[in-house]
């Protein structure tokens, strides 16, 4: 109920369409590596404030790396609300800035999206779901928040956007936390029916989902099948020409980022 606002403005918007520091203290990395695959083209946008750095996780038992990005011209991004990202199994945030990130923000904004953050650390290869000491849905839940507010950051209005494993991590945290999140973007998530997110579906009652996926995507048709089981329509769902890849993934980035700037905006009075 909480979000009905939002969703009515998620429907209209859905419509439509590096710099790197040390935080407090902390080595500063590389923002990104060579990997295999298709990257999308980033649009001709600067990256804002961009930074990667290793912070240590109680929850992973590890460090890991951390990874935000704010829309440029909106300085350290102090005040601003968050968009959760989580990776897939084929990229981590060092690669975020090979994918140029950063760079679909500020043109999202710059297109009239309002202003958010990213935000993301580094997950392994189950889902986000926790295994034996390794709970990296925690690590999402409790710490980056906590990462994210000593920076500044509104942790009072965030969102979640994940592909692939991502995705489906994306559906499962905002179903194991209903009402936390103020919206949910997830491309191609990996989810067959039977699984976690089928059998919570009802617990995403009151929070807008948007879905994408290549109709050449082996995914599709149970992407589909999740878009039906939800207790409400998903405020969008989108099943254009692509494949299971960031080529595909990337020219869907723009939609789902002016979804997600909607969704985070404040209430207008």
């Amino acid at each position: 109920m909480a979000h009905a606002l939002t969703r009515r403005r998620l429907l209209l918007a859905g419509a439509g369409t590096a710099a790197v520091a040390v935080v407090g203290g902390l080595t500063t990395r590389e923002l990104s590596r060579p990997r295999p695959g298709p990257v999308p083209a980033p649009p001709d946008a600067p990256a804002g404030d961009e930074r990667l750095i290793q912070i240590r996780s109680a929850a992973r038992g590890r460090e890991v790396d951390f990874w935000t990005a704010v829309p440029e011209g909106y300085g350290d991004g102090r005040g601003l609300p968050i968009c959760l990202v989580l990776h897939g199994a084929s990229a981590t945030p060092r690669d975020f800035g090979r994918l140029g990130l950063a760079r679909f923000l500020t043109d999202a904004v710059r297109r009239g999206a309002p202003p958010f953050v990213l935000a993301a650390a580094t997950g392994g290869r189950l889902s986000w779901r926790r295994s034996g000491d390794d709970d990296m849905q925690r690590m999402v839940r409790e710490e980056v928040p906590t990462w994210c507010a000593r920076r500044g950051f509104d942790v009072d209005r965030t969102a979640v956007w994940g592909w692939s494993m991502g995705g489906f991590g994306a559906l499962l945290l905002a179903e194991t936390y209903p009402g936390w999140l103020h919206a949910v973007a997830a491309f191609s998530p990996a989810v067959r029916p039977g699984d976690a997110v089928f059998a919570g579906a009802a617990r995403l009652r009151g929070t807008p989902v948007g879905l994408w996926c290549g109709r050449q995507d082996n995914f599709l048709r149970d992407v589909r099948a999740l878009a039906r089981a939800l207790p409400e329509p998903p405020v969008r769902a989108a099943w254009a020409d692509g494949r299971h890849n960031f080529a595909y993934w990337g020219t869907v980035i723009p939609d789902a980022f002016a979804l997600l700037g909607a969704a985070l905006s404040p209430p207008r009075p």
